[in-house]
């Protein structure tokens, strides 16, 4: 309690990761920012969202001191070999930007350094699969980054304070920062299980609370806000590029469509920087009054906050192109003229028929309810499975075909593994056919190739077909098996889509785990244990022996028919998950 009661006379936020202090240290000081403070903010944060009181004050604002900053035979491939494509890769690397609308060489502000900033979740509820993709792509993109040897600083905000947040805490008497504190959790989950790799920072508006209110008030020093009865407005006609993002022009932006309408404001869409506070809402102490920070302004005050005014990548949803990110931009420049992001990148909708999916339109569906059926890493490798920029189609049908196609994956990964630990590495040889080097180059080329392109996942996925048919033609064909040096080629392709799988998210700490967890999901959406599929297998060995092949077919059809596939070996009869006969008569019919 003692802490807690700290915490409202004074405010702790976050210091920046010791690799966002070199992102700093090369920028140029000029546009001032708002100061990141010292203490302990976890710990603080943590008892502040354990107050049952809603009402929450901050210390008496004083302007920052903070000095002012603003950024402006063969033998396999080697590592040598490997770093040497990625460097070369970083140089072709293209990217689509929004603001241009086009695709543009990627060239950082600082050379090896890259500053992404992406806006996260506003934590009132569990998240949805358009929320996966976003993050699914944005983790596609860091680890893209990270192999072309950049040193990225990526930083993902919550919204933790918002009026969604406020509503729900009411409708549950909870504490707002409680409430959003628990869902900032349950998200951190869902990451985890989506092999999201955990940014560099990620800051909460509650505790960035000095910075927020330094903007505001360097954006009314600049003459581009007003205020009005203890609300801050942005003042949209002071800012002639205002549109330049979303092409948008003033005269086209309808009152009341993503706009709140206020008739105390000069232009009706003029958007608000700070909202003086309701009775019983949360609250912080500011200049003007009590209240809260408008949505618009938290982004740009974290994103300088920890990047500098001028950094490379600022991403999100395409449905945050207006009205979010063009306020972030028109305020961002209002606050420092030489503000600049370098590329605007952003993510197309998740459609559930011919809808985008939206909480607000209640036709959502969590990354929960997809990942208690389906393995979370065959949800990713369903989002990757479409460029990044198109609509991605949710249906069972193409969650099915992801599946079975992770599992095909694994299964081939896993059996070449078995196979190669039988054999001692020491005494293979360092070379390999020179029908396996071509396959690794080209696959290598591929690959890399794709992926500079704009992150084209589907095309970077394609490629591992070829690898993955030599491996099991190695494994399991006749002439595969007599191959020379087939132990070698066997290892040197095994290692080479793992690197790639890993690049994408999609290589799991353990296959044998994977492929476990793969068919236990199916069981599930089957309905039906394995005890019975082995009671089934069972049933039809001995229908077969009586020749009683009609029975034998009809236990392997109704198993089909609910995604269960027998394979007969030359000893036994197994079973792997498999595509539901129904559901390949859809994708039959779809094409």
């Amino acid at each position: 309690m003692v802490l807690a009661m700290a915490w409202l006379r004074s405010s702790y936020y976050l210091l920046p990761s010791p690799s966002a202090s070199r992102f700093f240290s090369l920028s140029r000081r000029r546009c001032p920012l708002p100061s990141l403070a010292s203490p302990a903010a976890a710990a603080a944060a943590a008892a502040a969202a354990a107050l049952p009181s809603l009402i929450l004050k901050r210390r008496t604002h004083r302007t920052s001191s903070t000095p002012p900053i603003c950024s402006s035979s063969y033998s396999p491939p080697s590592s040598s070999t490997e770093s040497a494509d990625a460097a070369s890769a970083s140089t072709n690397f293209h990217l689509h930007n929004t603001l241009t609308k086009r695709k543009e060489p990627f060239r950082p502000r600082v050379e090896g350094k890259v500053g992404m900033y992406v806006c996260g979740v506003t934590a009132y509820d569990l998240s949805h699969i358009g929320h996966a993709r976003v993050y699914v792509f944005f983790d596609v993109l860091y680890r893209y980054l990270k192999h072309l040897k950049y040193d990225v600083v990526y930083v993902r905000n919550f919204t933790d304070v918002d009026y969604k947040i406020i509503a729900r805490a009411k409708e549950l008497r909870e504490n707002p920062l409680t409430l959003s504190s628990r869902y900032c959790d349950e998200f951190h989950s869902d990451m985890a299980h989506l092999h999201c790799l955990t940014p560099t920072v990620e800051p909460r508006v509650s505790t960035h609370m000095n910075q927020i209110i330094d903007m505001i008030n360097q954006i009314l020093v600049n003459d581009f806000a007003y205020t009005v009865n203890g609300d801050v407005y942005f003042s949209v006609d002071k800012s002639p590029s205002y549109g330049r993002l979303s092409g948008r022009r003033l005269e086209d932006n309808q009152p009341g469509q993503r706009v709140a309408v206020d008739s105390r404001k000069k232009n009706p869409a003029d958007f608000a920087l700070w909202k003086s506070s309701k009775d019983g809402e949360l609250f912080w102490e500011s200049p003007w009054g009590p209240g809260r920070p408008g949505w618009h302004i938290e982004c740009s005050a974290m994103s300088a906050a920890y990047l500098g005014y001028s950094f490379d990548i600022h991403g999100g949803g395409v449905d945050l192109v207006f009205p979010h990110h063009e306020n972030e931009l028109a305020q961002s420049c209002a606050a420092c003229r030489e503000s600049n992001v370098s590329y605007w990148v952003h993510n197309g909708f998740v459609d559930i028929g011919s809808e985008k999916m939206s909480k607000s339109l209640g036709n959502f569906v969590t990354i929960r309810k997809v990942i208690d059926l389906y393995h979370p890493l065959s949800l990713r490798l369903f989002l990757i499975g479409t460029h990044y920029r198109s609509t991605v189609n949710y249906s069972i049908a193409q969650l099915e075909t992801a599946s079975d196609r992770l599992y095909y994956i694994y299964q081939t990964i896993f059996d070449c593994d078995n196979s190669l630990s039988e054999h001692d590495k020491e005494y293979l040889k360092d070379s390999v056919p020179n029908d396996t080097t071509d396959c690794i180059n080209k696959f290598r080329e591929d690959f890399e190739n794709s992926l500079a392109d704009d992150l084209n996942t589907p095309i970077a996925l394609a490629s591992f077909s070829e690898p993955l048919k030599i491996i099991n033609d190695l494994l399991h064909t006749r002439k595969g098996k007599k191959q020379q040096m087939r132990m070698e080629s066997l290892l040197i392709l095994s290692t080479k889509i793992k690197d790639r799988l890993d690049i994408l998210g999609l290589k799991p700490s353990n296959f044998s785990e994977a492929l476990f967890q793969l068919r236990e999901k199916a069981l599930r959406r089957a309905g039906i244990t394995e005890e019975q599929v082995l009671q089934r297998i069972e049933e039809r060995s001995s229908a077969r022996k009586a020749k009683l092949y009609e029975e034998s077919d009809e236990i392997r059809k109704k198993l089909a028919a609910v995604g269960i596939a027998l394979m007969d070996g030359p000893d036994e009869t197994s079973w792997r998950p498999a595509v539901p006969l129904h559901v390949q008569e859809q994708l039959t019919s779809a094409y």
